[in-house]
């Protein structure tokens, strides 16, 4: 087979009620589209079916280039370790293996790459999840793009379709804690957003837990923002001003009105308060040492049990 122009990515977990009809989605589009195509599945450690139905499509069709990783290594990781098995010469087109990213917008993206876009980043225009979590995401964003230092899109998750050149500098960022469409905007060049209409899960449940999703913000909070330990500077010096204004109010009272100060309400606030910046304090510096810390193990960011390219096992 020759070298595909585009490959289509797409991390799996826990994917086999809905993995029936994204293989039917993707053959149609690979049938009907004049771009040579490879569809790059990634299995995250899956517990069901997935690694089984994915082998037998691999192995029946050889469009299909199937990894399989030795554990669930997490969203991330599974999508990073697609694009740095992806041989598309053009790009990669990044989607989600529950089918919330329609795969037939790949020609309109396509179009707008041949423009002379390297990345071509899906903007959610409305979503299918509930109040609670569309309310959150839509806080996150927002906050998220108020103190980054780098200009991230609202509303726009991974997926997307990235040029060759993009991929490149992507598989050679070592970052431990990633956040692929912060590390996709941090890059550069050129890059425009396209609207649509994000679709509801074709079959099963969301793999994401609460958990993990905080997981996720943190890793675009403290990887692409200053705010953090800015924000503890600002707190320190206002808890400072804070006790000088309080230090000269008890000695004025002392000295000019001199009534007899129990202190123990204000020593108590003021143990509070500091006691409570303090451990913010810690926690903020935690999270960056901890970062710092598995960073410097150096260890691989994901490792492949096996690999199923034109049919044949690697």
């Amino acid at each position: 087979m020759e070298t595909p122009q585009i490959s289509i990515v797409a991390p799996l977990y826990n994917e086999s009620e809905s993995f029936p009809h994204l293989v039917e989605r993707l053959n149609a589009l690979m049938d009907s589209c004049p771009i040579s195509i490879e569809v790059v599945l990634i299995d995250d450690g899956s517990r069901d079916n997935t690694a089984l139905m994915m082998r037998q499509v691999a192995l029946t069709d050889p469009r299909y280039h199937c990894v399989f990783l030795s554990r669930n290594h997490g969203h991330q990781l599974a999508l990073s370790a697609g694009i740095a098995r992806a041989r598309g010469s053009e790009g990669l087109f990044i989607i989600d293996g529950d089918l919330q990213d329609p795969p037939e917008l790949l020609p309109e993206f396509y179009k707008l790459l041949k423009a002379g876009n390297d990345v071509v980043y899906a903007v959610r225009r409305k979503r299918k999840e509930n109040m609670a979590k569309r309310t959150g995401y839509y806080l996150f964003y927002r906050l998220l793009k108020s103190i980054s230092y780098i200009e991230i899109p609202l509303d726009s998750g991974d997926f997307s379709l990235i040029s060759r050149r993009v991929a490149d500098v992507l598989i050679k960022m070592p970052e431990e804690s990633r956040y692929l469409r912060g590390m996709r905007t941090w890059i550069g060049f050129k890059q425009v957003g396209f609207e649509y209409e994000r679709d509801e899960r074709v079959a099963g449940e969301s793999k994401y837990s609460l958990k993990q999703l905080f997981r996720l913000a943190y890793n675009g909070i403290f990887n692409f923002s200053e705010f953090p330990i800015k924000f503890m500077t600002n707190t320190g010096a206002v808890a400072i001003l804070i006790s000088l204004v309080y230090l000269i109010f008890v000695v004025i009272k002392k000295l000019f009105f001199n009534p007899v100060i129990e202190g123990f309400t204000a020593l108590l606030f003021v143990v509070i308060l500091f006691s409570g910046v303090q451990l913010l304090a810690l926690g903020i510096i935690g999270e960056y040492v901890l970062r710092i810390f598995f960073q410097s193990k150096g260890r691989p960011l994901f490792i492949v049990k096996e690999e199923i390219v034109n049919r044949e096992y690697i």
